[in-house]
């Protein structure tokens, strides 16, 4: 069963490879979605896959790549349908 997850992450997550790194996370564990920066400094991403799946990918955005500073992590239903994990323009 397919689970879809929006997330909406807030703290130092722009400038520090966040967006690339969950994209090689998020092919790491299978996932399919998207991520992308927001123009309030937040990053935002939706998450596919099966419950583990998507548990792994938030347990990993609650902490991020190297030098990322995670101050929140938001949690919504997702929705939508994904054939790939992919970077998209900032929002």
């Amino acid at each position: 069963m397919t689970e879809v997850r929006h997330l909406v992450i807030t703290g130092l997550v722009q400038g520090v490879w966040y967006r690339g790194s969950m994209v090689a996370k998020a092919q790491e564990l299978g996932v399919t979605g998207w991520v992308r920066n927001r123009r309030d400094g937040s990053v935002e991403a939706m998450v596919s896959g099966t419950a583990e799946q998507v548990a792994a990918m938030m347990n990993w955005a609650r902490h991020g790549p190297p030098g990322a500073h995670v101050d929140l992590l938001e949690v919504e239903l997702g929705s939508g349908s994904y054939d790939n994990f992919e970077q998209r323009a900032t929002d």
